[in-house]
């Protein structure tokens, strides 16, 4: 009992550390990276869709995107989204496809890029500390034996512990990744 309790927590922990990857490789740092047009939504046929849903993403270039749309109709759409979503992008729209340069990043939007990286990184903390409550409280709920309980919250601890300190790592990597020119 005690442990499958454990190997949830560790299980929600796994997939908080794989999300917080995930989220961070949608933060770009002066290469062309699909990833980073992710969280770009298009307003197609009044419906908010996923720019990945609309088009293909190629990189021809370490420097560039190319965006080439199923339906050629939305172009337009697809552009003023990559607008909206603020991610430093200037698309350049020719007709058939949509083309992103990627500008170097300046030493204001890297710092900028680097309080996005926290901010999801914080999230990622808070998600691992509601998973401990969740637990503690289950561990409550079950009515152990107080010995056995207090065991079983240190070993939580220990968990959330172990998994913040991944995130502190993570974190600092993105960041080193960005700060470097």
């Amino acid at each position: 009992m005690n442990n499958t309790i454990l190997d949830l927590l560790k299980e929600k922990m796994e997939k908080t550390i794989e999300n917080l990857e995930k989220r961070f490789t949608s933060v770009r740092a002066g290469r062309a990276n699909p990833n980073s047009l992710d969280p770009v939504m298009v307003k197609y046929y009044g419906v908010l869709t996923p720019l990945k849903q609309l088009a293909t993403i190629s990189v021809p270039e370490a420097k560039q995107m190319v965006i080439k749309p199923f339906d050629r109709s939305c172009l337009s759409d697809i552009e003023k989204a990559i607008f909206e979503a603020d991610l430093g992008y200037t698309p350049n729209n020719d007709g058939e496809s949509i083309r992103i340069t990627i500008p170097p990043l300046t030493e204001e939007r890297r710092m900028e890029l680097v309080k996005q990286v926290k901010k999801i990184a914080e999230e990622a903390k808070v998600s691992v500390r509601n998973n401990r409550h969740e637990t503690l409280e289950k561990i409550e709920a079950d009515e152990l034996p107080q010995d056995e309980a207090k065991a079983l919250e240190s070993k939580v601890q220990e968990l959330v512990n172990t998994y913040n300190k991944k995130i502190e790592e993570k974190t600092k990597e993105k960041e080193q990744e960005l700060m470097t020119v």
